[in-house]
Order: C-alpha cells, then structure tokens, then sequence
C-alpha cells in the first residue's frame, strides 16, 4: 500500500519492524517489564475508527523509509478534506489482514 503525503508517496510497511515498532509507541510496561500488546492496541483503535490512531499507524508503517513523514504531516494529510479516511481506514484494514505478521491478529479481533 502507498500513502501520499504531500507531493510524496511512501510505502507502507506491515511486517515484523512493523509491529516491533507499534510494541514501541503503545506497549504496555509493567514493573520494568515490556509487554508488547501494541497490535492489539492499534487493531482496536482502527476498529472503531479513531483517527489519531489511524495517523500513527500510518506514520509507523513509514518505518522502513528513511525519508519518512513526520506524524504532523500525516496529521495534516488526514485534516484534510480531500483526503478520504474511511477509505483509509478500509485500506489499512484490509492490508492489516493480508501481510503475515499481522494477519493472525486481524482475523483473532474478527472473530
């Protein structure tokens, strides 16, 4: 899937750096210890359709793009009102449930 922010298109990625980063922004730590949870906490998020949680997927999906946009340009892009984020949302959903790392978890919150 491609995003575009600004006059840039970048690739979004779905796999385990992925993920590895999601654990990073909404991991849950206990007592000193990591517990990832981060998908879950995202799927959850984009199940209802909160766009805040929309933008920061999509800004970490830019995760392997060494130009990536900051997450106020994501912001913007998504204020937009020539942006539309439902179909957005439906994208992401449905790659969210075809790449492998994360295709288990889409079909277990389905479920």
């Amino acid at each position: 899937m491609k995003l575009k922010v600004g006059s840039k298109n970048y690739d979004l990625n779905f796999g385990i750096g992925f993920v590895r980063n999601l654990d990073k922004y909404y991991g849950v730590s206990v007592q000193g210890m990591s517990f990832g949870m981060g998908l879950t906490k995202a799927l959850s998020g984009l199940r209802v359709y909160d766009p805040a949680c929309l933008s920061e997927v999509l800004y970490i999906a830019t995760w392997a793009d060494a130009t990536r946009p900051t997450q106020e340009a994501v912001d913007r892009m998504l204020e937009d009102d020539n942006t539309d984020i439902e179909k957005l949302f439906d994208g992401v959903m449905s790659e969210l449930s075809k790449a492998n790392a994360t295709k288990i978890a889409v079909k277990n919150l389905q479920a």
